[in-house]
């Protein structure tokens, strides 16, 4: 007897199979895709456009649909869902054909180096060809099957383009494997030419099936962790490297319960920033280039370091200079490719599961009291350190720590704060207090400016009982600031707060100690005298310019007013902004570890060539993990 079949358009068979996916992990069971993000155009607006709507108005397939005002911002909000619930879910994303496909390209770079799951849905040229060359298509001369939209290629975890009916099936179930594998997840492409979609085929019933997509937990292997357990039984100063995976695996418990029956000490990249809460016997903070003097001072003469659910990046390892020649390292993780970085003894497990392993095989082991307390001490000198540099300076305007520090007490343990690029993210990795893993989302691996709004609109929808709290810079906020109308248009109310300080700050600071003279970094006129923008102060309004988005907003002159805003704006139901002003070059937390930009080698500015002599002596420090 033949299958039984059901006569689709491609869109359609598309939009009923999402809606069909679920995810489990722990036996507890999600939607795989709670919807679709999209702004339509001629490419997808008779094809996906048509299907969302069909879907909605007979019932039968439930995938809601949310307009965005920008389509990089709405892949930046579905990364920030998957992220606050531990990849376990992942919205699609559609685009129309051209500019607005490849708009998504940012988006996608960002979920991919974060490992976050995303499904981005671009509009591509027709299949057939036969009106080519259409609007907005890229003519190759080398070849007739490449679009714009093989830029998405090598930001994705998987890429296909559907130029039959028939290839979505196996396409869109390769598509929800790469989705749900905590190791290979990223953002994951199917291109959809126009006609395709519109096109009708004739669909095996059974691909409409409901299907879970078993998201299990890794265990390691008995040798493994006993290697592992030896390295960190004969070891004198270990260290704990808590990253992201520990969050995404919610192994928060097993890892407080293992650092405090060991006395390990735990510093936390941003990924994995309240794993530990701040206030754990056992934290030292933030590690790395922006870290604390606690946690780079253990990590110098730390001699096993294990990280757990780290990839390592150049931030968090200072450029290769933050651990010592004799440091000697083990990796818990799922993926071989982090498991194995700096020639580390490999544990290959979910973070929860190898944890557990590990605290059985050392039970009754214990780093010695002697280290324990130097550990403690050193976590407490930094803490003083911090609360001076959360303390009210002198200064006309508030510095930004000092802004920082009001909110953080403001915020409850469960409010979330959002942040991306810029100066913030390191004064926050040095002075945020979080005790809740989901208390913060900085997101550090791509470093992407414009990521806040919309990444907080993700947050919000994922976490719609918690307070959400955007941090964003002048600079970010002018490069994407959209998504705003959309928190508005969803109901989402959010908390945005505005640090204007007329230019990028972090970037004027790192070129100041780079012999660049922050050249090109303020938000000013022209001047006559210099040919440069060093003249006065642009007269941009931003608080006119958020509320013109459909927010409410508040203008706070310094701290003490801030404080008041932002009480008013946590009991507000309706997303609100609140703008300050700090000063651009107050006071940072004092660093403690080096960050490679490469300097000039020969310049004619004496600024570049003293800065050169200092790279030159810090690069001295660099070496490879051996």
């Amino acid at each position: 007897m033949p299958a039984e079949t059901v006569r689709l358009t491609t869109a359609q068979a598309l939009v009923r199979f999402l809606a069909a996916q679920y995810s489990e992990r722990d036996g507890a069971e999600h939607r795989l895709i709670p919807g679709v993000w999209g702004i339509l155009g001629h490419g997808n607006v008779a094809g996906l456009g048509q299907a969302l709507l069909q879907a909605a108005r007979t019932g039968e397939a439930d995938l809601p649909y949310h307009p965005a005002r920008n389509e990089q911002a709405m892949v930046h909000a579905a990364a920030a869902f998957a992220k606050t619930r531990n990849r376990l879910q992942a919205f699609a994303c559609t685009a129309s054909t051209g500019p607005g496909s490849t708009n998504m390209v940012t988006g996608a770079a960002l979920a991919t180096t974060n490992r976050l799951p995303v499904l981005l849905l671009p509009s591509d040229m027709f299949a057939t060809r036969v009106a080519e060359p259409v609007l907005q298509q890229l003519e190759d001369a080398r070849a007739g099957d490449v679009s714009v939209n093989d830029a998405f290629r090598p930001v994705s975890k998987y890429f296909d383009r559907i130029s039959r009916p028939e290839q979505l099936i196996p396409a869109a179930l390769a598509a929800m494997r790469v989705l749900t594998d905590p190791v290979e997840t990223g953002a994951v492409t199917l291109c959809l030419p126009q006609d395709v979609q519109a096109e009708a085929f004739d669909w095996p019933v059974a691909f409409f099936r409901e299907r879970t997509w078993r998201i299990g937990r890794p265990v390691p292997e008995p040798d493994a962790v006993e290697r592992v357990a030896a390295l960190l039984r004969n070891a004198k100063r270990p260290l704990i490297v808590a990253g992201g995976g520990a969050v995404y695996a919610e192994a928060g418990a097993e890892l407080r319960a293992f650092a405090a029956a060991t006395g390990v000490p735990v510093a936390d990249t941003h990924a994995g920033k309240g794993a530990v809460p701040w206030d754990h016997p056992q934290a030292v903070g933030g590690i790395g280039s922006t870290g604390t003097s606690a946690a780079n001072a253990l990590a110098a003469r730390a001699d096993v370091v294990l990280g757990v659910g780290t990839r390592y990046s150049d931030f968090t390892t200072a450029s290769h200079t933050v651990f010592g020649d004799h440091a000697v390292f083990a990796n818990l993780n799922t993926a071989r490719l982090d498991a194995a970085k700096h020639s580390a003894e490999m544990l290959l497990a979910d973070a929860r599961t190898g944890l557990k392993a590990l605290h059985q095989a050392l039970e009754g082991w214990s780093v010695a009291d002697g280290y324990r307390a130097e550990a403690r001490r050193l976590a407490d000198e930094w803490r003083e350190t911090a609360d001076r540099c959360l303390r009210p300076g002198p200064g006309p305007l508030p510095a930004q720590t000092e802004i920082l520090g009001a909110l953080n007490e403001a915020l409850d343990d469960a409010d979330v704060v959002v942040n991306a690029a810029g100066s913030m993210p390191g004064d926050l990795q040095m002075l945020w207090r979080a005790r809740d893993p989901k208390a913060y989302n900085v997101e550090y691996a791509y470093s992407c400016m414009g990521y806040e709004i919309a990444a907080g609109v993700g947050t919000k929808m994922a976490a719609p009982d918690r307070e959400v709290v955007v941090l964003v810079g002048d600079g970010s906020y002018l490069m994407l600031s959209s998504e705003i109308a959309t928190a508005v248009a969803e109901g989402l109310k959010l908390v945005i707060v505005i640090v204007q300080n007329h230019g990028f700050a972090s970037i004027g600071s790192l070129s100041e100690s780079l012999g660049s003279q922050r050249f090109g970094t303020s938000h000013r006129y022209r001047s006559d005298e210099s040919g440069l923008h060093d003249g006065d102060t642009l007269p941009v309004d931003l608080a006119a310019n958020a509320a013109s988005f459909g927010a409410d907003v508040i203008t706070a002159n310094g701290t003490a007013e801030f404080r008041e805003a932002i009480a008013a704006a946590k009991a507000s139901a309706r997303t609100t902004v609140v703008h300050v002003e700090t000063d651009p070059t107050g006071p940072n937390p004092p660093g403690s570890a080096w960050w490679d930009v490469p300097v000039s080698e020969v310049s004619a500015l004496d600024s570049t060539r003293d800065a050169r002599a200092v790279y030159d002596d810090r690069r001295r420090a660099q070496r490879h993990y051996l």
